[in-house]
C-alpha cells in the first residue's frame, strides 16, 4: 500500500485533470489515474482538439480553392498534403498533452498511469498497486455508442477516432448520425474532397438544437454539398473488397435499400464510461444507461465517492466537465461554489459555427413560458459583409414579462465566441435590454447580438 492521498481522481480528461489541479491548489494531496498514457482524455487526444485542428485546416483549404478569388486573390496549384495536415494535428495534440503534464508537476499532482479500479471505499487499485485516499472522484468520461449490425474496425468502419486519422480522402463517406460529431467530421472530409452522405434516424439533424436553427443549419450544409437521408436507419454494414455495403431502411418501416461507401463513420452518440471501475461492487448507484447518480455536492450514494462530467447527468461537454470538476473539489474543501446549468453553451465548429445557450423555443413552448423573440441576420451586419461571410443569424429569447434572457441561438461566423456574451448575461440574470444598452464596437460581428437584443423589443436599427 502506497502513501495515502486526500483525493484520487480516476480519469485525466478535461474534468479530471482540472479537478486535480484545483484540488492541489486548495492544499490537497492529489493523484490522478489515467490509463490512456497521455493526459487530456478523449477531448484532447481524439476529440475536441484534433477535430478542431482538422476543421481549421480544411476550412483554409476550402477557402484557398473556392473563395480567395472572391477577394481578388488568385491562387495556382493548390493541393492537399494530407500527411502533413495529420502531422500538424498530431503535434498540436502532443504539445497540449505535455503541457498538462507540466501543470501537474507545477501543482504537485501525482500522475499515475494505468487502469484505476475502486476496490473499496478509500482504496483504488491501479494495475495491481493499491493506493489509499480519503475521497475518490470518478471522471472517466464517455465512449462511442455502438450500433447493432455495424462493427467498428477503425479502417473501413470508423468511429470519430478513426475519422481523425484517415490516410486518404475517401471518395464516398457515409456518416451514420446527424449530431455534432458526425457533422463536424463530415464537414472536414467534404471540404477535402469526399462525397458525404449523412444518415439520421430522426427527421431532423442535431435534434436537441432549436428547431429553426437546425433547419437553417441543414440548408447551409446541403448548399455546401453534404447530402442527407433523414428518417432512416442502418441495419447492417458488410465490409467488401472496395469498401462497405450498408443496408438502410426507413425509420418508420418500409423497403430496405443498399448504399456503398469507401468509409463509414459511426457517430450516433456517446455513452458513460463506467464499466470496469468497480462501481457495482462498492454499491454506487447508476441508471439503466450506466450514468452515475449524484447529489448536489457531486457525491454518489456511497460516502466519499464522487463523480463529474460525462458519467453523470447532463450534456457531454468538456467545459461542463471542467466546471463540475472545479466545483466538486471546492465543495470538498468547504467552499460554496455553484454551476448554472442554464448558462452552459453548446457549440458546433462547422462553418458556419452554431452555438446555443439556455432554452430553445420548443422547450419554452412545452413549459408554457411566454417569451419574445429577437432575430438579426448576418447579411445585415457590416463586418460579416466585409468578410463575405453572411450565412446565418442571431436569435435571442427573452421572458415576455420580465425581459430576462432565457436562451440564445446563433448560426454564423464566430458563433462560438459570440455566444459567450449571452452566457454572461444569463449567468447574471440580465435582460435583452441590458444587451441592447451595451455599446458594441463597430464594425464587429458582435453588433449582430446587440441588434437581435434590440429586435426583442421590435426596434432593430439595421433591418
Amino acid at each position: 500500500m502506497s502513501d495515502k492521498f486526500d483525493l484520487i481522481v480516476i480519469g485525466g480528461g478535461p474534468g479530471g485533470y482540472v479537478a486535480s489541479i484545483r484540488a492541489a491548489q486548495l492544499g490537497m494531496k492529489v493523484a490522478c489515474v489515467e490509463k490512456r498514457g497521455s493526459l487530456g482524455g478523449t477531448c484532447l487526444n481524439v476529440g475536441c482538439i484534433p477535430s478542431k485542428a482538422l476543421l481549421n485546416a480544411s476550412h483554409k483549404f476550402e477557402d484557398a480553392n473556392n473563395h480567395f478569388k472572391d477577394f481578388g486573390i488568385e491562387t495556382k496549384g493548390v493541393s492537399l498534403n494530407l500527411s502533413q495536415m495529420m502531422k500538424a494535428k498530431d503535434k498540436i495534440v502532443s504539445d497540449l498533452t505535455q503541457g498538462i503534464e507540466f501543470l501537474f508537476k507545477k501543482n504537485k499532482v501525482t500522475y499515475i498511469k494505468g487502469h484505476g479500479t475502486i476496490k473499496s471505499v478509500g482504496v483504488v487499485d491501479v494495475d495491481g498497486t493499491q493506493y489509499k485516499c480519503d475521497k475518490i472522484l470518478i471522471a472517466t468520461g464517455s465512449e462511442v455508442t455502438p450500433l447493432p449490425g455495424v462493427e467498428i474496425d477503425e479502417e473501413k468502419i470508423v468511429s470519430s477516432t478513426g475519422a481523425l486519422a484517415l490516410n486518404d480522402v475517401p471518395k464516398e463517406l457515409v456518416v451514420i448520425g446527424g449530431g455534432v460529431i458526425g457533422l463536424e467530421m463530415g464537414s472536414v472530409w467534404q471540404r477535402l474532397g469526399s462525397n458525404v452522405t449523412v444518415i439520421e434516424f430522426l427527421d431532423k439533424i442535431t435534434p436537441t438544437m432549436d428547431g429553426e436553427i437546425s433547419k437553417e443549419f441543414q440548408k447551409i450544409l446541403k448548399k455546401q454539398g453534404i447530402k442527407f437521408k433523414l428518417g432512416s436507419k442502418v441495419t447492417a454494414a458488410k465490409k467488401t473488397k472496395n469498401g462497405v455495403e450498408l443496408t438502410v431502411e426507413p425509420a418508420k418501416g418500409g423497403d430496405a435499400e443498399t448504399m456503398n461507401a469507401d468509409i463509414v463513420l459511426l457517430a450516433i452518440g456517446r455513452r458513460a464510461y463506467t464499466q470496469g471501475l468497480g462501481l457495482e461492487e462498492v454499491g454506487v448507484k447508476m441508471n439503466e444507461r450506466g450514468v452515475i447518480e449524484i447529489n448536489h455536492n457531486f457525491e454518489t450514494n456511497v460516502k466519499g465517492i464522487y463523480a463529474i462530467g460525462d458519467v453523470v447527468p447532463g450534456p457531454m461537454l468538456a467545459h461542463k466537465a471542467e466546471d463540475e470538476g472545479m466545483v466538486a473539489v471546492e465543495m470538498m474543501a468547504g467552499q460554496q461554489p455553484h454551476i448554472n446549468y442554464d448558462a452552459i453553451p453548446s457549440i458546433v465548429y462547422t462553418h458556419p459555427e452554431v452555438a446555443s445557450v439556455g432554452k430553445t423555443e420548443e422547450e419554452l413552448k412545452a413549459a408554457s413560458i411566454a417569451y419574445n423573440v429577437g432575430k438579426f441576420p448576418f447579411l445585415a451586419n457590416s463586418r460579416a459583409r466585409a468578410n463575405m461571410d453572411t450565412d446565418g443569424f442571431v436569435k435571442i429569447l427573452a421572458d415576455k414579462t420580465t425581459d430576462r434572457v432565457l436562451g440564445a441561438h446563433i448560426i454564423g461566423p464566430e458563433a462560438g465566441n459570440l455566444i459567450q456574451e449571452v452566457v454572461t448575461v444569463i449567468e447574471f440574470g440580465g435582460s435583452a435590454e441590458d444587451i441592447a444598452r451595451i455599446c458594441h464596437g463597430h464594425p464587429t460581428l458582435t453588433e449582430a447580438v446587440k441588434e437581435a437584443a434590440l429586435a426583442v423589443d421590435k426596434r432593430p436599427i439595421h433591418i
